[in-house]
């Protein structure tokens, strides 16, 4: 089996990749906008340049059975587009269209698409998790980009004899992670007291070794097919205790003051920052027992070895 992996030097795509390579059988491909300076030689490196409605993919798709779709235009904090849904809706809908009707017409079997759990929503009632038959609710233009795809996809299989499968993950962490994850590592090294000692909320998180488990099942398992599946490790934290422990892996302590979580988003508000309040004061739960059932998927990973991975990784750049 040939599989093509989009995004390739993404965070997600690289674990993808270097899942497959340890896949039995498999012929492994990278699509690439622009060709890294070294690249595995287990990998077939294809230049296709930005995920766009005019990206010629056919080179890539030459004998390829499965295409994994980690290409995407990424949520931005702070977007300078005019209009950020247009800019989504080219590279995430258009493009990813565009990519599966090529896939339908070079011959291959199956398309695996990561989505996110922004096509859901952005919160949810503590014990009451998002499942895949709760009702979409994107509430930003990446969510509603994400599933728009989604929907085109569905439609196109049901259209051609592409299989599609859709995966859904919450917040991915791992060695190379960025952003707020990577700013809450640096906080907890450098020993920063941080006011959120008494936040009792829940979040599910994927650690981005489970989440490549799951897409790199749902590439061949027969049940996936035109299925929808939300990724998770199988264990939701609050933020107290997802900095407790990731300052454990760090082998730091948590230094975290008992502010009301009220106050905290007060103070948001007022900055401006509700949105980053909501994050680390609210629930966003998964529910992954469809993968489970269904698929016979269980993470591969517990959380304290994915942050002891992440920590690793992070420590040995700082040095």
């Amino acid at each position: 089996m040939r599989v093509l992996v989009t995004g390739a030097s993404g965070f997600v795509g690289r674990a993808v990749l270097s899942r497959l390579l340890r896949e039995d059988g498999v012929v492994v491909r990278g699509a690439y906008r622009t060709l890294p300076a070294s690249v595995d030689d287990r990998i077939e490196p294809c230049l296709v340049g930005d995920l766009g409605p005019d990206t010629d993919w056919l080179p890539a798709l030459v004998d390829v059975d499965v295409v994994i779709h980690c290409a995407a235009r990424v949520h931005v904090m702070h977007d300078t587009e005019s209009d950020p849904l247009a800019a989504y809706r080219r590279s995430n809908v258009d493009g990813t269209l565009h990519l599966a009707r090529s896939a339908a017409r070079a011959g291959c079997r199956r398309l695996v698409f990561v989505s996110s759990i922004k096509v859901n929503g952005e919160a949810t009632e503590p014990g009451h998790p998002f499942a895949e038959a709760t009702p979409p609710m994107p509430c930003d233009p990446y969510g509603v980009s994400k599933l728009e795809a989604e929907q085109g996809l569905l439609d196109l299989a049901r259209e051609t004899t592409l299989e599609v499968a859709v995966v859904r993950p919450p917040l991915v962490y791992g060695p190379g992670v960025k952003a707020n994850f990577r700013s809450m590592m640096s906080w907890l090294c450098r020993g920063i007291p941080l006011p959120f000692g008494a936040i009792d909320n829940r979040r599910s998180l994927v650690g981005v070794d489970n989440l490549a488990d799951l897409v790199v099942c749902c590439a061949s398992h027969p049940a996936a097919a035109n299925q929808v599946f939300l990724a998770g490790d199988g264990e939701d934290l609050s933020t107290t205790a997802l900095l407790t422990r990731v300052a454990d892996a760090l082998g730091r302590r948590a230094r975290l003051l008992p502010v009301p979580p009220s106050w905290i988003s007060t103070v948001a508000r007022l900055l401006g920052r509700q949105a980053l309040a909501t994050r680390l004061c609210g629930s966003l739960q998964v529910d992954i027992s469809k993968a489970r059932t269904m698929l016979g998927w269980m993470p591969p990973d517990s959380v304290d070895v994915g942050l002891k991975k992440v920590a690793a990784d992070y420590l040995a750049q700082r040095q």
